[in-house]
């Protein structure tokens, strides 16, 4: 990690930032300068927490360049698959990391790392296994074609200490839904993100539909 990123907030704090800002914006960017870009644009749009993703080309320095020009957005990797991503992400200033699945050697990696890594779960024994290995927040994915904030609500119910960020298929409007059911924080990405702008460089519709997103999920400005 260079010397002048500051290193990656503890996992408690990671936690109340995601409580707070209630939305994470998952970025799919088709390069680098597009990474960049929309990422700032959805910032002026007022998202704080970002996720950029291993599926972008050069994610990695997309990530250099923001943690060192975007002041006042957490920035995290996502789609990490292997140990090796995550050394790459936490090398490049990840705050977070994200997978899609549960993976033991990727989480004592990112524990190894000192960065806060939330794994993909679903099903309850999934979610304690997690828990049990010591991560400190479980991305509930698919969650919208699980059952969107009923599964949620009914994960929890035996399982209260559970801290989740819900992702897939939520629309802005579920936002508050599923933050009722005990969610901390929900991913959104096309509605933050339009694949149009931001293949064609849109900056300015990425920052309207930002701010039109996170309005109507009650995420806060």
């Amino acid at each position: 990690m260079p010397a002048d990123v500051a290193r990656p907030a503890p996992a408690d704090t990671l936690t109340e930032t995601l409580r707070a800002a209630g939305v994470v914006g998952v970025l799919r960017a088709p390069d680098v300068a597009a990474a960049v870009q929309a990422a700032h644009a959805a910032a002026r749009g007022g998202l704080r927490v970002l996720e950029l993703t291993f599926t972008t080309p050069g994610v990695t320095d997309a990530l250099r360049a923001l943690r060192a020009e975007l002041s006042g957005v957490t920035v995290g990797v996502g789609t990490v698959l292997t140990a090796a991503q995550a050394r790459e992400a936490a090398d490049a200033g990840a705050q977070f990391l994200v997978s899609p699945h549960l993976d033991d050697d990727l989480l004592r990696e990112a524990q190894t790392l000192g960065v806060p890594y939330l794994p993909g779960t679903l099903t309850p024994s999934e979610a304690v296994r997690a828990t049990r290995l010591g991560a400190p927040v479980l991305k509930v994915f698919p969650a919208a074609s699980a059952g969107g904030p009923g599964f949620i609500r009914d994960l929890r119910g035996p399982l209260p200490h559970l801290n989740v960020m819900a992702t897939g298929g939520v629309r802005p409007h579920e936002v508050p839904a599923y933050r009722d059911a005990g969610t901390l924080a929900v991913g959104l990405g096309g509605h933050l993100f339009p694949a149009r702008a931001v293949q064609g460089g849109d900056w300015d519709a990425v920052e309207a539909a930002t701010r039109a997103a996170l309005r109507e999920a009650g995420s806060p400005l």
